[in-house]
């Protein structure tokens, strides 16, 4: 069941999501600097492609966490929590994409903070 809800979450905003994400993941590993940036937004581009079955998990966030999510609020959170939420707006317009639609609003809130996140395997 988990692999059709992955394909139909393909098709219905995933890919482009998770193509936005590999983008900005490839600008932030540009420099030394922005490489674990780059790192965690591969980590979030693999979740958004196939997310059946992978959950978001909360971890201790320290002042390096908190200080790179404030750098990545500025320069690229923003844009993909806004394109998260116009794909979530425009999938709830239908009955059929109101599921979809809310977890693009979910991922639109681990765009604008990812780090002190990690994502694990779910096995129910």
């Amino acid at each position: 069941m988990s692999t059709i809800g992955n394909i139909l979450w393909v098709i219905f905003g995933g890919l482009e999501m998770a193509f936005g994400w590999f983008i900005a993941g490839c600008l932030w590993s540009i420099t030394i600097i922005g490489l674990p940036i780059g790192v965690q937004c591969f980590k979030i581009a693999g979740l958004l492609l196939w997310p059946f079955k992978k959950q978001i998990v909360p971890s201790s966030m320290g002042a390096i966490s908190f200080l790179m999510n404030i750098l990545w609020l500025l320069i690229s959170g923003i844009w993909l929590a806004i394109a998260e939420v116009i794909t979530g707006a425009a999938l709830c317009i239908t009955i059929i994409g109101i599921p979809f639609g809310l977890q693009h609003f979910k991922y639109a809130t681990l765009a604008l903070m990812p780090f002190g996140t990690r994502v694990e395997k779910r096995y129910y």
